[in-house]
């Protein structure tokens, strides 16, 4: 099968072109046609090594987290899923830059219909993330104040959304010119980080924080950058700080008793089956900002495109035309 891989860690130009055997599937799995998939924060940190203390890899390494497209095969165990089914999934383990990959089928879900599969793709890791983070990792309730850091981002869009869904006051971070766009999708308040001191203009404390800011310098004996400290500032009290980025964070010394976690996101058919109830009621809407073809150079502008954070949504790879 065709895929494009990396040989080593480093910037968007490290990928090559590769002839792959198709992966076999074990008994619980099913193996998908890839149709579409898209560039996520974790095929950046994986590509670029900031992860490679917490996942190691072989290479050459295909990348790609969230997947959707057809099923071609199924394992004698798996009874959720049939040949023949439009799916979308998530793979911790990347292999969506391919033409097939194997997945577990806990892990991937039918598409509804009405939903293409370039916004299928974009779904699993950034809802799946947001979903998690606001639920599992910070018990959102009604009424409480959140901050959402990146709130036009791939992660960030959902989370705005779910969280005003379930009754929160929301306040996000975005560019002076996505305000328009994230007040759109439900925050209360938008804050241009860029202008102003976002624990300043925060107006108060917060009962949660969801952080997906990398921190450019960090304090050599506690691991704590400005971002974070200011995080901290805001939130209340046995407040909860939850880091999409920072695997360390939970080390971090512990200030008045807010509790830091690492939001480690793991695909299940509960929290999928809630993602796509909230599509198919019309309460949860993906955005795609723009789609890159299925080739060398397509994947290579997809991640340089990434990298500019300059992007509202999701950046999907479109392998084949529905």
């Amino acid at each position: 099968m065709h895929a494009i891989a990396i040989q080593h860690y480093g910037n968007p130009e490290v990928f090559t072109e590769q002839v792959l055997p198709t992966p076999a599937i074990t008994e619980t799995q099913v193996l998908i046609e890839m149709y579409a998939t898209t560039v996520s924060s974790a095929d950046q940190l994986v590509r670029s090594g900031a992860f490679k203390e917490l996942m190691q890899l072989q290479f050459p390494h295909v990348l790609g987290v969230e997947v959707a497209g057809m099923v071609r095969a199924i394992g004698k165990n798996v009874s959720r899923l049939k040949v023949g089914d439009r799916v979308m999934g998530l793979s911790r383990s990347g292999g969506g830059y391919a033409d097939f990959i194997s997945m577990e089928e806990n892990s991937a879900i039918g598409i509804p219909p009405g939903l293409s599969f370039q916004e299928a793709a974009a779904l699993p890791a950034a809802a799946l993330s947001a979903w998690q983070s606001l639920f599992q990792y910070g018990k959102l309730n009604y009424g409480q104040r959140i901050l959402i850091h990146a709130g036009a981002g791939g992660v960030g869009h959902l989370a705005v959304q779910m969280a005003k869904q379930h009754g929160a006051y929301v306040l996000a971070t975005a560019r002076e010119y996505n305000h328009e766009f994230v007040g759109k999708l439900g925050a209360d308040e938008v804050i241009d980080y860029r202008a102003t001191d976002f624990a300043e203009a925060a107006g108060g404390t917060v009962d949660i924080v969801l952080d997906m800011v990398r921190e450019a310098v960090v304090d050599a004996d506690t691991g704590i950058g400005a971002t974070e400290q200011k995080n901290l500032q805001i939130l209340r009290d046995n407040g909860r700080l939850i880091s999409l980025i920072d695997p360390l964070i939970a080390t971090h010394p512990k200030v008045r008793g807010i509790e830091a976690q690492f939001a480690y996101i793991e695909p299940n058919p509960r929290d999928l089956a809630s993602i796509i109830q909230q599509v198919r009621e019309h309460k949860l809407k993906v955005h795609v900002e723009e789609i890159f073809p299925f080739n060398m150079q397509g994947i290579v502008d997809a991640h340089n495109h990434y990298e500019t954070r300059k992007i509202r949504g999701k950046l999907v790879i479109l392998r084949q035309q529905e």
